[in-house]
């Protein structure tokens, strides 16, 4: 008998022998790139030079400078004033956020207890305390009208009201809608 062999199992990516990067860092070409073109470092730019300095650059290469220099530039390390990018200046003061900003707080001593914070809405007015207390209710009605508040309660139908008051004497009773239109009888033509 032969003996067959096993086909080659097909070659896998770690096992082809790409051509080792040389290439740094993306974040890395970007400074080098700002800092060679100063003020005029806007994404073109920055592009062409990475494109001189660095000859084989990936076909994806728009795209992974666009993603690391929005990265770069939401983490801080880049500014974009007028559409260049500049390396953030260190005397400059920290970006503020939006709104108002918080109102300094007091320290406390280290044996206060914080009292809770205050509840929502209008606080009640102050009681007089000479006043008799009221006893404990349920209020219906609202300041002085005698009424209960929102939209009164739907009336259950009984047999009694479903009866409509002025029946038709015509004997069957109406139907929903519009009645419709009658239209005058037409004579006949000729004869």
């Amino acid at each position: 008998m032969a003996t067959e062999e096993a086909p080659n199992p097909p070659p896998t990516l770690q096992s082809q022998s790409l051509p080792p990067t040389t290439l740094p860092l993306y974040p890395e070409m970007i400074m080098t790139a700002v800092e060679a073109l100063n003020n005029e470092a806007n994404k073109s730019a920055i592009s062409k030079h990475i494109e001189t300095a660095y000859p084989n650059i990936p076909a994806s290469h728009s795209t992974l400078l666009s993603h690391h220099l929005n990265k770069m530039k939401q983490s801080g390390q880049l500014v974009l004033v007028k559409n260049n990018y500049m390396k953030p200046d260190p005397n400059a003061p920290p970006k503020r956020g939006r709104g108002r900003p918080p109102k300094p707080k007091a320290p406390m001593s280290p044996g206060a207890v914080a009292s809770p914070p205050r509840p929502r809405g209008r606080p009640p007015k102050p009681r007089d305390p000479f006043a008799p207390v009221p006893s404990p209710t349920k209020k219906t009605a609202s300041a002085g009208s005698g009424r209960p508040r929102g939209r009164p309660p739907k009336k259950a139908k009984t047999a009694a009201s479903s009866v409509p008051a002025a029946a038709p004497t015509g004997g069957s009773p109406r139907g929903r809608g519009r009645p419709p239109k009658v239209k005058p009888a037409v004579a006949p033509v000729g004869c």
